[in-house]
């Protein structure tokens, strides 16, 4: 049994970077690998694998800009870092979680920067090699091939106001400042759902745009690392952020684990554009 609400977008946001900073957008192309240019970047340690907040909190510092032809990196302390989109080197093997995956070396400039900034030897500045086929699990894929750039296992993630508001109500409850939603990271935010984590329950979201209709299936709970303790000013950790998260988000579906917005796959729209104001029909399971 399912119902239909009406929402609206009310945010989009793309991490160009991998662990880099939030960047908010006014709209956002639906590619095969969930937003255009979403981790289509990502800093590797000298054995190809991904590096990220989690050992380095200050990455959050890197502020992406993206112009017509090409990705600004920025960074206290530190000259921006201008890429050409199509600026690829050379080739790397790199690897996310278990996954192993070709993937362009942007060169010796953008590895001595991130070297530089971050303090640690042998990085590389890799970059999304649209041949690669890295796909999310079968069985939360919708039945599609969900393919992925440099995400951690999927290539959207969705997240409702009302759910942010509702964490917010419990930090200051337990005394701490309100949060920014980039700390969670989402791709898409959801205005109008009814009940905080309502996105837990959705199945389907039937986005209209200009370009036509763009469907996203939700098919699993989005299970959180230490990464939103990391606060987006100054890279320091707070684990406050954590710690309320546990007293009220262990989801049974993820056996326990700590949950928070929904991964979500693309399983229509390629090529078409998404826009903040965009009117949802979210079908929910109840």
């Amino acid at each position: 049994m399912s119902l239909e609400s009406a929402v609206t977008v009310a945010g989009l946001f793309l991490h160009p970077l991998k662990s880099g900073a939030s960047l908010p957008v006014q709209q956002a192309t639906i590619g095969e690998t969930g937003l255009q240019y979403d981790r289509e970047w990502m800093v590797v340690d000298v054995d190809g694998e991904f590096v990220s907040q989690r050992e380095l909190p200050k990455m959050v510092l890197i502020k992406p800009e993206l112009r017509h032809s090409e990705l600004v990196l920025r960074a206290p302390g530190m000259l921006p870092l201008h890429l050409r989109l199509d600026g690829a080197e050379g080739e790397l093997r790199v690897r996310v979680w278990n996954d192993a995956m070709p993937a362009f070396d942007m060169g010796d400039l953008a590895a001595q920067w991130c070297r530089d900034f971050l303090g640690v030897k042998g990085l590389r500045l890799a970059a999304y090699d649209s041949e690669a086929r890295r796909l999310s699990e079968e069985r939360y894929s919708a039945g599609t091939q969900a393919l992925n750039a440099f995400s951690d296992g999927f290539p959207l993630l969705v997240l409702s106001e009302a759910s942010m508001d509702e964490f917010n109500r419990r930090l200051q409850a337990a005394g701490h400042e309100a949060v920014g939603l980039e700390r969670f990271r989402p791709n898409i935010v959801l205005a109008g759902v009814d009940t905080p984590h309502g996105e837990d329950q959705m199945r389907q979201l039937h986005i209209d745009t200009a370009s036509g209709l763009v469907e996203i299936a939700l098919t699993k709970p989005c299970p959180r690392c230490p990464i939103p303790d990391v606060e987006p000013a100054s890279g320091a950790r707070q684990s406050h952020i954590s710690d309320v998260l546990r007293g009220y988000r262990s989801h049974e579906r993820l056996g326990g684990a700590v949950a928070f917005g929904m991964n979500a796959v693309v399983v229509r729209g390629a090529g078409y554009t998404l826009r903040v104001g965009d009117t949802v029909r979210a079908e929910a399971d109840i």
